[in-house]
């Protein structure tokens, strides 16, 4: 399993709005997550920040079908008028380095 973790913004005024698109996420968003081997994903946030978290057997995979996809697009234009995404040096979405992991005991 490998995991991959995202920050964000919503705009000023915009976090219920943003809620409120999430609670009622496409359908086929969710089966585009499920292609995409995502599960456990969820998005945190602490004022207008946003941290977002997923699981999946292959981040360069789940990324990749992702990238590939008109409804993640569509998804993106949706929400650009209230999201701003933090951007890598290559200008795509960056990704969290993990500085701390307890998985707890196995057994």
């Amino acid at each position: 399993m490998e995991r991959y973790a995202w920050k964000g913004r919503v705009k000023e005024g915009a976090l219920e709005e943003y809620k409120r698109r999430h609670d009622q996420i496409w359908p086929e968003m969710s089966q585009l997550l499920d292609e995409a081997g995502i599960r456990n994903y969820s998005i945190w946030n602490i004022g207008n920040e946003l941290f977002g978290y997923y699981e999946c057997d292959s981040v360069e995979h789940a990324l990749w079908v992702q990238e590939q996809s008109p409804v993640v697009k569509r998804w993106d234009a949706y929400m650009a008028d209230i999201l701003t995404m933090e951007k890598g040096e290559d200008g795509k979405q960056a990704s969290l380095r993990c500085m701390f992991l307890h998985e707890g005991r196995q057994g």
